[in-house]
């Protein structure tokens, strides 16, 4: 057996995580009146992240206060968001000025969400290379595969599971290819997109459990003579029919992009070390998280008030 380790590249969904971070603790005022409970929530996962998967590469993945390729295709996408107080956008910038001072690259482009910028990601390096994406968003899902995992958080910041292709079936009853197909189907409410009307989860499921795929139900349905008996209930069928020119559209929405970052490469995001944070820290005056660096230690998420310093650096990759 080989003792050569593999490697693994660590993609952390920037967006979602500061989300979960923000909701999950209270808030947290340095001197100067800077809100950073986001930021402190977000460096203390990445630290139990480093900890626990010692990666060799690892990259953010941010969006854009900008509309993206979703928005000019459909123009109700995410419409319904809920806007989040200003204290939560103005901790982006504090957190990129520590990803600067830490030397962790990260990425943000005009047009795309951090999801397609983590699919891209996903496809660096070859097959040998271990990808664990972190995120609390079901999206990315899709992207799972033999060498994809998903870290999901869950319950705020403090509890996580990690996916694969198996954990997924037999979750969801469906392969992470399928997860796709489902969105086309079911929709997704949180972002807006419209699914077929009056097809629901269970249905959804039902469906390409039997079908396996979009194209697998509509090509049954196209190929059934007007006297054979299909196993889909009528009721069914005539939703799949009024919802037939929904389809193309859905699934350019629900499709996460893994082509558009082509000029760059995996080693980009070399990671050296730990203390390589030391220095993103000390400029943010967050004491504990050093000590936990310095003693090795995942100690509980307990803030305090100290100093925080702000530099205009940029480590973005685009």
């Amino acid at each position: 057996m080989s003792n050569i380790k593999e490697k693994t590249f660590v993609i952390i969904d920037g967006q979602a995580i500061m989300h979960r971070a923000w909701h999950a603790l209270p808030p947290l005022t340095m001197k100067g009146g800077a809100i950073v409970n986001a930021v402190y929530g977000f460096i203390s996962i990445l630290l139990k992240i480093i900890k626990d998967l010692a990666p060799d590469y690892l990259a953010v993945a941010f969006d854009l206060p900008v509309p993206t390729f979703r928005h000019e295709l459909y123009k109700e996408y995410k419409a319904k968001r809920v806007k989040q107080p200003q204290e939560f956008y103005d901790q982006f910038p504090i957190l990129k000025n520590f990803l600067n001072e830490a030397r962790i690259k990260y990425l943000e482009k005009p047009g795309l969400e951090a999801d397609d910028l983590i699919g891209s990601l996903s496809c660096l390096g070859d097959k040998k290379i271990n990808k664990i994406i972190v995120t609390g968003d079901q999206d990315v899902l899709q992207l799972i595969n033999e060498s994809t995992k998903v870290l999901m958080l869950k319950r705020g910041i403090s509890e996580t599971v990690l996916l694969d292709e198996k954990e997924v079936e037999n979750k969801y009853g469906l392969k992470p290819s399928q997860m796709i197909d489902f969105k086309i189907l079911r929709g997704d409410p949180s972002d807006n997109l419209p699914g077929i009307r009056g097809i629901g989860e269970k249905t959804a499921v039902g469906l390409l459990q039997k079908f396996k795929s979009v194209d697998g139900i509509y090509k049954h349905l196209d190929n059934l003579k007007k006297t054979e008996k299909s196993p889909i209930r009528d009721s069914v069928k005539k939703l799949l029919e009024e919802g037939r020119s929904t389809i193309e559209l859905n699934k350019k929405l629900v499709t996460i992009k893994q082509d558009d970052i082509d000029q760059i490469k995996i080693d980009d995001f070399s990671f050296v070390s730990k203390d390589q944070l030391l220095g993103g820290l000390e400029h943010l005056g967050f004491k504990g998280l050093i000590k936990r660096i310095s003693s090795n230690e995942q100690a509980a998420i307990k803030p305090s008030n100290e100093k925080i310093e702000s530099k205009n650096k940029q480590n973005s990759l685009f």
